[in-house]
């Protein structure tokens, strides 16, 4: 069985190393009909023509220096038009990445279909058979993370640290440099032109590689917990909402040219729901459009109390959420690195609420521009204020520091410090909920699984050792705690209200004394 492990970790390996590999190579060479293609706007290609015309028919060893040069002609060009105060006139359409891919050529271009089985099909079997062990050899009831302190990569080790410095750069390039990534946005081009109608952006390939990663991750969770059908069901269901929900139909929605949604996103985690150019194509999309806005609405609204009311917050969390998706499955091994010190709760409650503060007063002021068409609230700029959010939150708290952290922080750092839409489930959950984990106190053996396995950083065991039911705003509903328990003593609940806050040892005592 050791044997066959390593072959697929060594089958991993190799794909993986084909696909870091590949942003190097090739060759680029652009004519002047492919840059016409490209760049539609007149406009734009009459500035940027004269500042170009040295890179046509030129042949580049690597997309770094055809980007580089694409870089000056554009800086060249936006400065002239600065120089003249034509702000106006300012070329913001990023036009290098759909340049870089039409110019490729050599080995990349030649083979996409080889490659895109290479990286994404065999990498992700040779990933499922180093995980085929447990299926032979882990036991009913072992759930536990096996030497997650002794493996450098779960215990922040070396390879952690490389591990995470490669997800942030990922991050990093995806959001602001990525034409570097354009023979991977390639590999993908078959599959969007057969889902959507048109050739592969970055934001495909991030949704495609994405969704591939909870399949593979999340049949690792589902042989890993093929005992508790809780964990079953709760797998699949967030596996199935990432991909039929916020991948596959929005992308045939773009093929069908109607609005585009994730209709399980809900603001304001989709925090664009109310920007100026989301509206206008809802409502000028005719019934779909206007009920999609309706749909979006109605789940701030009402879906969200009522579902909270009834079953915790761990019905998006942990069962619809991608992000939670992702850190259930991708980021399963990191699970216990969460902080569990008071400081680190007191951090968590500031700044998880302060972003929902901040998402709240950027919907008011990009509303406020929406209907009344000022750019300004109290003398501040709207599109300013979204554009920080966009950047701080939506760039650097949820993709480069919310999952370039799992081998540091854990798996929930974003969910845990900066999910507005976990901060306002939380606060329902907290004080208007059925939802509770029961413990039985009496039973305890303070082992500590259920504190080291938490993700979100609560100390299960400490109300466990009081017999105090678990009624935290940050809790996801995971389950996990209670997996891990060897006695049983936790229990998750939709129970009635009354008694929610009371301590289950004096409630057995109160009985015993009458």
């Amino acid at each position: 069985m050791k044997l066959v492990k390593n072959i697929g970790l060594a089958v991993f390996l190799c794909c993986f190393a084909i696909f870091l590999c590949l942003p190097f190579m090739g060759t680029y060479r652009l004519t002047s009909q492919q840059f016409e293609s490209v760049v539609s706007d007149s406009a734009h290609r009459a500035a940027l023509a004269p500042n170009m015309q040295a890179m046509f028919d030129k042949s580049y060893a690597n997309n770094f220096n055809f980007l580089a040069d694409y870089g000056q002609a554009l800086d060249k060009t936006n400065q002239q038009f600065k120089d003249k105060e034509a702000w106006a006139k300012v070329i913001h359409t990023d036009y290098a990445l759909p340049l870089a891919k039409i110019s490729a050529k050599g080995f990349v271009k030649e083979h996409l279909q080889t490659l895109f089985y290479i990286c994404f099909i065999i990498s992700s079997l040779g990933g499922l058979i180093y995980f085929i062990e447990d299926l032979f050899l882990q036991k009913k009831g072992d759930t536990q993370h096996k030497q997650v302190f002794k493996s450098g990569i779960t215990n922040r080790g070396i390879s952690a640290i490389v591990f995470a410095v490669f997800l942030i750069a990922f991050y990093i390039l995806l959001y602001q440099a990525p034409a570097y990534l354009s023979n991977w946005v390639l590999m993908v081009d078959p599959l969007s032109i057969k889902l959507t109608g048109s050739q592969a952006s970055h934001w495909f390939l991030y949704g495609f590689m994405y969704c591939l990663v909870m399949l593979v991750m999340g049949l690792k969770m589902l042989i890993k917990h093929r005992h508790s059908n809780y964990q079953l069901v709760r797998t699949v269901s967030v596996i199935f909402f990432q991909v039929a929900f916020a991948f596959m139909i929005p992308n045939i929605l773009t093929l069908l040219q109607l609005p585009s949604a994730d209709l399980k996103n809900i603001w304001p985690l989709d925090y664009t729901f109310f920007f100026d150019y989301h509206l206008n194509d809802l409502l000028s999309a005719g019934l779909l459009g206007y009920w999609m806005l309706s749909w979006g609405i109605f789940l701030i609204v009402v879906g969200v109390p009522v579902m909270v009311y009834f079953f915790g917050k761990r019905w998006y969390c942990s069962w619809v959420c991608g992000c939670g998706g992702l850190a259930e499955t991708f980021g399963d091994p990191f699970r216990h690195l969460s902080d569990k010190s008071i400081k680190s709760w007191k951090i968590e409650r500031y700044l998880v609420h302060g972003v929902l503060i901040f998402a709240v007063v950027m919907t008011v002021a990009v509303l406020y521009t929406f209907f009344t068409g000022s750019s300004t609230l109290l003398g501040i700029n709207t599109y300013g204020i979204r554009q920080v959010y966009a950047f701080a939150i939506g760039f650097i708290f949820a993709g480069a520091v919310g999952t370039g952290f799992y081998p540091l922080m854990g798996n929930r750092v974003w969910c845990r410090f900066g999910c507005p839409l976990a901060a306002y489930l939380g606060i329902v959950q907290r004080f208007k909920s059925r939802y509770r984990i029961t413990t039985n106190g009496g039973q305890c053996i303070s082992c500590g699984n259920c504190s080291t396995y938490c993700e979100m950083g609560i100390d299960v065991r400490a109300y466990a050792q009081r017999g105090e039911n678990i009624i935290r705003a940050s809790c996801v509903g995971c389950g996990i705690c209670a997996e891990v328990c060897p006695r049983g003593v936790l229990k998750l609940e939709n129970g009635p209200e009354n008694n929610r806050f009371e301590n289950q040892l004096n409630l057995i005592r109160a009985k015993n004394e009458v």
